[in-house]
C-alpha cells in the first residue's frame, strides 16, 4: 500500500470550532460497508441501511473512551425486519441484519427507503466504564431510513442539537463507491440559532459520497461543513469492520448450554455462526465431548 492509499483508508477525524461552540466528527466508512457487504452478502437495500447503522454508531462512539461500546439497534414491520450496529471509540465496527437480502417492492411508486425497517423501535444501549448495566434508551422511529432517526434520538433523549449526514453510494452494477457520516453538535455557550443553520446548509450539502469520489478527504469535508466557522483538529483514528469472535468464545459460549443440550450435539461435529461478522467455526466431536463432561462435573 503506497502512502496515498494509506491516507485514504477509512478513518474518523475530531475537531472543534474554534470559538468553543460546535464539536463535528467525519468518518470515511467506505471499506467498513464493503466489508460488512460482503461478509453478510447483503441486498442493496440492506447495504444502504446497515452501512447507514454501522456509520452512525462510529460517529457516537467517538465520544467514548477505549473500550466502551455503544450499539445501535432498529426492530420494524419492513423486510429487513431488524439490524444491530456496533462500535467502540477504538475503530472497531460490525453489525449485521435479520434479513441480509431484503429489497422493497419497487413496482410501488411510493416505496422509499426507510420503507426497508418500516415502523418500529430505534434502541440505543451504551457500555460504559464503571457502570454494570448498559445505558438503554428507546424511541419510536420516524422514517426508518437511519439518518432522520438517530438525529431524532439525539434532539429527544440526548437532548443534543445535532446535524447529521449518512451516506453509502451505490454505482450501476450495485457495488459500493464511497460511503461516510459526518455529525455536528452544539456545544454549551453557542448561540441557539447557529446550529438551525449548519442543519439547514447541511441539507443541500452534496452527498458525502460524491465528495470521496472527488478525491475530497475527511479534513476537507470538515472544513467544508463547518465554513465559515474556522475548525481544529482534535484527533482522528483508523476505522475498520473488526469482530473480536474467536474460537475460544465461541466454545465458552456453548460451555454456558444445559448438560442435556449439550448430549444433544453428542458424536458430531458442530458448525457455529457469529451473527456479527458471519465467521464460521467447526467445533469437533471432541470438543463437544469435552464440554459434556464438565457440565457432567458440575452437576455431581
Amino acid at each position: 500500500m503506497d502512502k496515498q492509499e494509506f491516507q485514504l483508508k477509512d478513518r474518523l477525524i475530531k475537531g472543534i470550532t474554534e470559538d468553543g461552540h460546535f464539536k463535528i466528527a467525519v468518518v470515511k466508512t467506505t471499506d467498513v460497508v464493503k466489508d460488512a457487504k460482503e461478509k453478510h452478502e447483503l441486498s442493496l437495500l440492506s447495504t444502504v441501511i446497515l452501512g447507514r447503522a454501522l456509520t452512525a454508531t462510529m460517529l457516537l462512539a467517538s465520544e467514548l473512551k477505549k473500550e466502551e461500546r455503544i450499539q445501535l439497534r432498529m426492530d420494524g414491520s419492513g423486510p429487513i425486519k431488524m439490524l444491530i450496529a456496533e462500535a467502540n471509540s477504538l475503530g472497531e465496527i460490525r453489525g449485521y441484519v435479520q434479513n441480509p437480502s431484503a429489497e422493497l417492492d419497487y413496482s410501488n411508486s411510493k416505496a422509499e427507503l426507510g420503507d426497508g425497517i418500516g415502523l418500529g423501535l430505534l434502541t440505543f444501549s451504551k457500555v460504559l466504564y464503571n457502570e454494570a448495566e448498559p445505558r438503554t434508551s428507546t424511541i419510536q422511529l420516524v422514517k426508518g431510513d437511519v439518518t432522520t432517526d438517530v438525529a431524532h434520538y439525539l434532539a429527544q433523549s440526548e437532548q443534543i442539537p445535532s446535524a447529521l449526514l449518512l451516506d453509502v453510494g451505490i454505482d450501476e452494477n450495485g457495488d459500493v463507491t464511497e460511503a461516510g457520516g459526518l455529525l455536528i453538535q452544539r456545544l454549551p455557550g453557542a448561540a441557539e440559532g447557529q446550529i438551525d443553520m449548519l442543519q439547514e446548509r447541511l441539507t443541500s450539502f452534496p452527498p458525502l459520497y460524491t465528495l470521496f469520489e472527488d478525491g475530497q478527504y475527511i479534513d476537507d469535508i470538515m472544513h467544508k461543513a463547518i465554513s465559515p466557522i474556522k475548525a481544529k483538529e482534535l484527533s482522528r483514528q483508523l476505522v475498520d469492520f473488526f469482530c473480536r469472535c474467536t474460537r475460544e468464545r465461541f466454545l465458552d459460549a456453548m460451555a454456558m448450554l444445559s448438560f442435556d443440550d449439550l448430549k444433544e450435539l453428542e458424536g458430531e461435529t458442530q458448525e457455529v455462526v457469529c451473527q456479527y461478522c458471519n465467521k464460521k467455526e467447526e467445533i469437533s466431536k471432541e470438543e463437544i465431548e469435552k464440554l459434556i463432561t464438565n457440565a457432567q462435573a458440575k452437576l455431581n
